[in-house]
């Protein structure tokens, strides 16, 4: 037997041990792969955001303007008021002095952008939004006037998108209200607004198109002219626009409608690229027996409503708004809850198969302590601690990555192929470790009590055992990491602290509680298969790693992969022959870390988007890629969905596309009854999925979603059963 494997008539095998150090660095090397960039994002931005006005010293009881000038870097761009089928206007966030009020920002007319089959309202070029300031009469002369902007904002180039955040102050004065510097930038960004007033419109429904006939639109190029509508719903973003000119220059404007009439009345701008209109009226829908519907007329309003624009914060001071948003509570029912899902969570995530191994063996190695329970319960103390670290670590990781305007989730790390590749030669070693073919030995801390045999390898092993739990979240995690993310920070570290907990809460109870250790069965021989036994699975998440690899960075990717995981494979065994021989492992482990070294060295191959999904089969009924636009539309349809949000590296995913939504009575169930099947993949990471399942109240998957005919929404649990969807189908 070789030098360090278990002794047979001894009470346990050895567990793998690990020291904190090495956890925290493989920590480390996480947040540096996974974030690369982050420095960067806070220094630099594809659009730029400066802050004017139109004049420094306000009258009291007068209205001016404020400007905020985007200017995007060459080849990127913004997104107008209503983006299309993909995007996210800019939002405001305003400070300001008691009784100032800022109005809603105002767009200049957008342009259409047809990419990858979306079509999407965009301001190309540098572009100035404006917003009303009116100060009141009350306002003494000299007072200041300090204001504060937070601005959110979506900048996309033709390949990438990239959430953006910007803070712009002005220190303002009351005064006369003479012109400022920037008068003239706002007289050319009030210029390039929508016309309101000018034009009139007269909207009717005709069988599935929509007319908008337009009087009073003087030089409006009917040939270039097209019609944005503010509210999504009226007709696709991409739908030919038929345009024709009348007599007396009136203008018509006929579209496919998307479905049925949103609610209230409609509202839009129609330019030619030089010339722009606002509009806006109550349309009138033709019944059976009328020939031609009629309307009447309506009058414009006087500026477009902003939806993009969040409910203005008017406060005394950004020092009172901080104030008074940090007395908000973060221990009411809404942390409760979450904290008990993080725990019953993080109970259930021991059952997973790269867990379950890691756990059991640990336990196990606390029957070598026998009457000993001081050294049980050192032993279970670290491993609370280190599982209890590693998740808060991870959730300060995420709390930041999300402040510097990155769009991520729960198990955000698996998105980036190199974080599945380190993962898989971790699965590939711990599995080589339990089938014997080496042993690790773990370091003692220096000094003191915690230098103890089973202190460092006990909290190495609990933040091993949180590490490689993240490619999911089970039953009550989903909920429960979604509210931590609306809540303030010291909140949401507890709520991620409540995982760790349920994931160490079992050996934690062993380890304090001798009735609980009298359960686990005595040492023997059969400890000897077991340990090897319990390398199955370990292995077989290391080959459900590789497959997500190749599935993330397609075949070059996975030979990469099985590369380095062959060339580690050799250095480990060569390891466990020099341990057999009484030597030190140290130099056959430099076939282990150059396999690691590489992984930082190299970008990972990316796979065609033709490869990155499969392609449904044609029993499959009917399966759709996930978008926002696309649900709506068959909301409005009547058309009932199912919206799968799922992941190639999320292990529950792929249990439940097997046993519950790939089945034939699945299908046939969908097929009766029209269901569409909206699939989200989130493999490789997607801001447009990640803004939807917040918008849902979630930051991880699974989450499924079903929509009937009548746009009732049903929310479905993280595990999911043939029969459930069968009945969903069914009722719908």
């Amino acid at each position: 037997m070789m030098h360090g494997s278990i002794n047979i008539a001894g009470p346990v095998p050895a567990t793998p041990r690990l020291s904190p150090a090495l956890i925290l660095g493989m920590m480390l090397a996480i947040l540096l792969i996974a974030f690369p960039s982050l420095a960067a994002a806070q220094g630099s931005r594809h659009i730029d955001a400066s802050i004017h006005v139109s004049t420094e010293t306000p009258r009291p009881g007068s209205t001016s303007r404020i400007a905020i000038r985007m200017t995007p870097e060459s080849g990127w761009h913004g997104y107008w008021i209503n983006p299309g089928d993909s995007g996210l206007p800019v939002e405001a966030v305003w400070r300001a002095p008691p009784g100032v009020r800022i109005g809603e920002l105002q767009h200049p007319a957008p342009t259409l952008l047809e990419l990858a089959g979306l079509a999407s309202y965009v301001h190309k070029g540098a572009f100035t939004l404006l917003a009303d300031l009116d100060v009141p009469a009350s306002i003494p002369q000299g007072a200041r006037l300090p204001i504060e902007v937070d601005l959110n904002w979506l900048a996309c180039s033709d390949t990438l998108c990239v959430p953006e955040r910007a803070t712009l102050r002005l220190d303002l004065a009351a005064g006369d209200g003479a012109a400022g510097a920037s008068r003239a930038l706002v007289s050319a960004a009030e210029a390039a607004l929508p016309r309101s007033g000018a034009a009139r419109v007269t909207i009717a429904r005709q069988k599935t198109n929509w007319t908008f006939d337009l009087t009073g639109a003087q030089g409006l190029d009917p040939s270039n002219a097209r019609l944005f509508p503010v509210d999504a719903g009226w007709f696709d973003a991409a739908a030919p626009q038929r345009v024709t000119r009348g007599q007396g220059g009136a203008i018509q404007i006929a579209v496919p409608a998307a479905g049925s009439a949103p609610a209230g009345d409609f509202s839009g701008v129609v330019t030619d690229g030089r010339r722009s209109f606002v509009l806006g009226g109550a349309p009138t829908i033709a019944t059976a027996g009328a020939s031609e519907p009629t309307a009447e007329a309506k009058e414009v309003p006087a500026s477009l409503p902003n939806q993009s624009e969040s409910v203005v914060s008017i406060g005394p001071s950004a020092d009172t708004a901080s104030s008074v948003a940090s007395q908000e509570p973060g221990n009411g029912s809404a942390l409760r809850i979450a904290l008990i899902g993080a725990i019953l969570g993080g109970l259930l995530l021991n059952l997973m198969p790269c867990v379950f191994p890691i756990l059991s063996l640990k336990a196990l190695s606390l029957v070598r302590s026998g009457v000993d329970r001081r050294a049980a319960r050192v032993e279970g103390v670290a491993y609370f601690a280190g599982s209890v670290v590693t998740t808060t670590l991870l959730g300060a990781i995420l709390i930041g990555a999300r402040a510097l305007g990155h769009d991520v989730g729960w198990s955000f790390q698996l998105q980036d192929p190199r974080i599945i590749l380190i993962l898989m030669l971790l699965s590939l070693a711990i599995a080589l470790n339990l089938a014997g073919l080496f042993e690790i030995r773990g370091t003692s801390l220096a000094g003191g009590r915690l230098a103890q045999p089973g202190w460092s390898g006990a909290f190495g092993t609990g933040a091993l055992a949180a590490i490689i739990a993240t490619p999911c979240s089970g039953p009550f995690l989903g909920v429960a990491l979604g509210a931590a993310l609306v809540l303030p920070a010291p909140a949401t570290l507890a709520v991620f602290a409540g995982l760790g907990i349920g994931m160490a809460l079992p050996f934690l109870v062993i380890a304090f509680v001798p009735a609980a250790q009298r359960i686990l069965p005595r040492p023997g021989k059969w400890m000897e298969t077991f340990r090897r036994v319990l390398a199955i699975p370990m292995l077989l998440t290391a080959i459900g790693l590789a497959w997500v690899l190749g599935r993330q960075s397609g075949v070059d990717g996975l030979g990469v992969g099985l590369l380095l995981a062959g060339l580690a494979g050799v250095g480990l065994w060569w390891a466990g022959q020099r341990q057999a021989g009484g030597r030190k492992a140290g130099p056959a482990l430099i076939p282990v870390l150059a396999p690691l070294l590489i992984v930082f060295a190299i970008q990972m191959p990316v796979p065609s988007t033709a490869g990155t999904q499969a392609a449904p089969t044609v029993s499959a009924g009917r399966v759709e890629p996930f978008s926002e636009a696309r649900l709506t539309e068959l909301r409005s349809a009547g058309t009932p969905v199912f919206v799968d949000m799922t992941a190639d590296w999320c292990l529950i995913c792929q249990v439940n596309k097997r046993v519950a939504i790939d089945r034939d009575d699945t299908r046939a169930a969908f097929a009766r009854a029209g269901v569409v099947t909206l699939v989200g993949d989130w493999t490789r990471g997607d801001p447009a999925i990640t803004r939807y399942l917040a918008s849902r109240g979630r930051n991880s998957i699974p989450y499924y979603l079903f929509v009937s005919r009548d746009g009732e929404e049903r929310e479905l649990p993280q595990v999911l059963s043939s029969g459930l969807l069968v009945e969903q189908a069914s009722t719908s």
